[in-house]
């Protein structure tokens, strides 16, 4: 058996065991998937995962079912309703034209992507045409695209967008007009004076993205030419590193810079840029992250003393975050990023939009018990109606918001270095692999997990093929077990990987069993409330959902348009109320927290749609007692939780707890009671 020394975020130093074996399956729990020594000579680190080309992976069952709504919602419609799409006059199509910045880039990010993954015809024509244009405005000097100046300097915030759209695209269609494009472009950046590189609020906090389009490029080419680049932006970039200051506070440069200082450490090899990501994610979740869902409550910028989970995160912030933890996931291979792709992804992304996502919530909280269109500030941190569901709540969420679910599938499957596969995120889907000897194979995975504990693998291969199979053992998966071919192997730890090697041929299979249990998390910062979570699932208190359809023109925001000729009857805006009881505080008797908890499996949905109060799987019966002092606050914002003296009602109610990422309302952070 081989081990090499890998550096964990923490500093220490961890041995990491390859998986070997040929007679028969091997099972063992490893740390990591196997890392190669690092050369000395070598221009960058390895990854510790390799992303999958785009359309390797192809999404199945309820997730297949997300992209679809996707592609009927607004973001596959959204070039017929935004302004900022149209194609009259777009600076994306005609030099000079309006319309120049991130709102094109933002929504093709996620509108190609999901053109991609779902093999759309239509939706790759509509691609095509944006993508030749960007092509074809490269000038001679290698910028390309509409120019933004800001006190006469260019601003590149869009571009770095569009090259991650250009990315996808290459790893679709292998454009071979994409890498000399992106070659030329890079160069043009290197020749700026630093005085004049990144020096505008959103291309300075969002370098990191920037990075890894260089990082992405040499992954294709080996060109080192190019990566002097990434040294110039981290040294333009707002600073990271410190360990006690956030260069901002903004929720979604959070959830897109942490990620720049292990960007950087690829190239330098300094531990102290890896332990500064890890120090950046877990600073703003110290403070403003003492909540449920994977995020932290900044409304649009994190405040001090507002830190209670009616605070919430942007869908910008929640699609971004999923894109990160993607990238850290390849970098390096921790399962924490993992755990926090799937919290985001199940518990609190889903509830931002409506169930058939035709539109989609500005902010949206763990406790989140109106969503009407009133003006909250400075309750949340916006003026406006920034609650309601909205195909307008914002331009920048309202492109960008098709992002997340195409990040989440894209990170489904990994390669590793030793020509192996790797399952670090759970859903399903059917992803096609290249293996040991060039060999390829296609592995299914069927499950409805997060609301099932069981997974199974089944491997489509002409030949044998002998190469190791890496999955993540949940840390909250204790007694997990793992079968292959209905055999017993391995004795699988929580927060590990199980690495399974042998010789795999055609439709031999792995079975995972993650026994699910309930769980308690406490907050001591929120007045010491609790979450209550099921596996991988967090619960919420099932509040009646009162859906009320409003003028979207009358209720839109400041900064969107609707192109000449939409009609907003036909994306109408939601408010969204409670029909039943949500001050509850929950009650766990400390000799035993879940002794009146009843956990129901449901059946699932003939729709395929697990979101939603009509459709979730699984419901848990619990008792809490109402808290009366407990209500909206003078702006009409779901109160700040209550003291833990605050009286309760001496009644106790029989109360329904679902998974908060079918509650479009709900309570997710309670007060307690002891009986």
């Amino acid at each position: 058996m081989k081990y090499l020394l890998s550096c964990a975020a923490s500093g220490l130093l961890l041995l990491t065991a390859s998986c070997g074996g040929n007679s028969g399956f091997k099972a063992e729990n490893v740390d990591r998937p196997f890392i190669p020594v690092v050369s000395d000579t070598a221009a960058l680190r390895p990854l510790a995962l390799e992303k999958l080309p785009v359309g390797a992976i192809k999404p199945e069952g309820w997730l297949l079912k997300q992209l679809e709504l996707q592609r009927d919602g607004l973001n596959g419609h959204l070039g017929e309703i935004s302004a900022w799409l149209d194609r009259n006059n777009n600076a994306w199509l005609v030099e000079g034209g309006d319309r120049g910045w991130e709102e094109v880039p933002y929504w093709l990010r996620g509108y190609s992507h999901l053109a991609f993954l779902l093999d759309d015809p239509e939706m790759l024509k509509e691609t095509q045409f944006w993508i030749d244009a960007v092509l074809a405005s490269q000038k001679e000097n290698g910028y390309f695209g509409p120019l933004n100046e800001r006190n006469g300097k260019p601003e590149v915030w869009a571009q770095m967008i569009m090259l991650w759209v250009l990315q996808n695209y290459y790893e679709f269609t292998a454009d071979e007009r994409v890498l000399p494009f992106m070659k030329r472009y890079f160069e043009w950046e290197m020749a700026q004076a630093d005085e004049n590189f990144l020096e505008d609020y959103w291309e300075n906090c969002r370098g990191g993205d920037n990075m890894w389009s260089v990082v992405w490029y040499y992954g294709k080419t080996g060109d080192a030419s190019v990566l002097p680049l990434i040294e110039k932006i981290h040294r333009n970039n707002a600073d990271c590193t410190n360990p006690a200051r956030l260069p901002n506070w903004h929720n979604v440069n959070i959830a897109q810079y942490f990620r720049e200082p292990a960007e950087m450490y690829l190239l330098n090899g300094d531990s102290a840029m890896l332990a500064a990501t890890y120090n950046v994610h877990d600073l703003i979740r110290r403070t403003y992250g003492q909540v449920p869902g994977g995020m932290f409550g900044a409304d649009e910028n994190a405040r001090i003393g507002y830190i209670d989970p009616r605070q919430g995160t942007e869908t910008c912030g929640f699609a971004e975050q999923l894109l990160s933890d993607g990238v850290m996931l390849g970098i390096t291979a921790d399962p924490l990023w993992a755990e926090n792709m799937e919290d985001v992804a199940f518990n609190s992304f889903p509830a931002s939009m409506m169930p058939d996502l035709t539109a989609l919530r500005y902010i949206t909280s763990p406790n989140h018990t109106v969503s009407d269109s009133r003006n909250h500030h400075p309750g949340i941190d916006n003026r406006g109606p920034f609650l309601n569901m909205n195909p307008f709540s914002s331009r920048c969420c309202q492109h960008n918001h098709g992002l997340g679910w195409p990040s989440f599938t894209q990170a489904l499957a990994f390669s590793t270095n030793n020509h192996g596969v790797a399952y670090a995120v759970y859903a399903p889907n059917e992803a096609t692999v290249n293996v040991a000897d060039g060999k390829k194979v296609t592995i299914k995975e069927e499950t409805n997990y997060p609301f099932s504990d069981t997974i199974r693998f089944v491997v489509a291969a002409q030949d044998k093929a002998e190469f190791p199979m890496y999955f993540r053992i949940p840390s909250w998966a204790k007694g997990a077990k793992a079968y292959v071919n209905g055999k017993a192997v391995g004795t699988p730890q929580a927060g590990t990987y199980l690495c399974i090697d042998g010789e795999w041929e055609n439709a031999d299979e792995v079975k995972l069993v993650f026994p699910m249990e309930l769980t308690l998390r406490r907050w001591p910062t929120n007045r010491n409330s609790a979450s209550v979570n099921y596996g991988p699932l967090t619960l919420s208190l099932k509040i009646d959902e009162r859906y009320e359809k409003v003028n979207s023109a009358e209720m839109a925001i400041g900064d969107s348009r609707w192109q000449e000729g939409a009609d907003p009857q036909k994306w109408p805006t939601y408010e969204i109320y409670a029909d039943s009881p949500w001050n509850y505080s929950l009650v766990l008797p400390e000799s035993n927290p879940f002794a009146d908890f009843k956990v129901t499996r449901l059946p699932w949905p003939a729709d395929n749609q697990p979101f939603t109060l009509q459709g979730v799987p699984l419901e848990v019966k619990a008792t809490g007692r109402l808290v009366p002092s407990w209500g909206f606050d003078e702006t009409g914002l779901t109160g700040v939780l209550p003291r833990e003296d605050v009286p309760r009602a001496v009644d106790v109610d029989e109360i329904t707890l679902v998974p908060m990422g079918a509650a479009r309302l709900r309570v997710s952070s309670f007060p307690t009671s002891d009986k």
